[in-house]
């Protein structure tokens, strides 16, 4: 899985607007993501010419559908995970 080779039973879950997200905030997201939705895999999905922004995460390996409240929630995380926000990660 990957953006790049996208499989059978990925979605991108694609934000309102761009997140600023540092290395651990975006490793996070994904972890986040994948517990959420129990998918198989996640990836966050990076702002192109934008380094340091998220435009959102894509999953693969879930199981269908991905609900409206759960693609709400991943966008909250991600606006939650601000890069160079102090506090830890305390989600888990």
């Amino acid at each position: 899985m990957s953006l790049s080779r996208p499989e059978a039973g990925c979605v991108l879950v694609s934000f309102q607007k761009a997140r600023p997200m540092d290395e651990p905030g975006e490793v996070a997201l994904e972890d986040y993501a994948r517990v959420l939705t129990r998918s198989q895999a996640a990836e966050t999905v990076p702002t192109a010419g934008q380094p340091g922004m998220v435009d959102g995460v894509h999953l693969c390996g879930l199981p269908p559908p991905l609900a409206p409240s759960a693609i709400a929630d991943i966008e909250g995380f991600a606006q939650s995970l601000l890069a160079g926000r102090p506090g830890g990660l305390g989600w888990s």
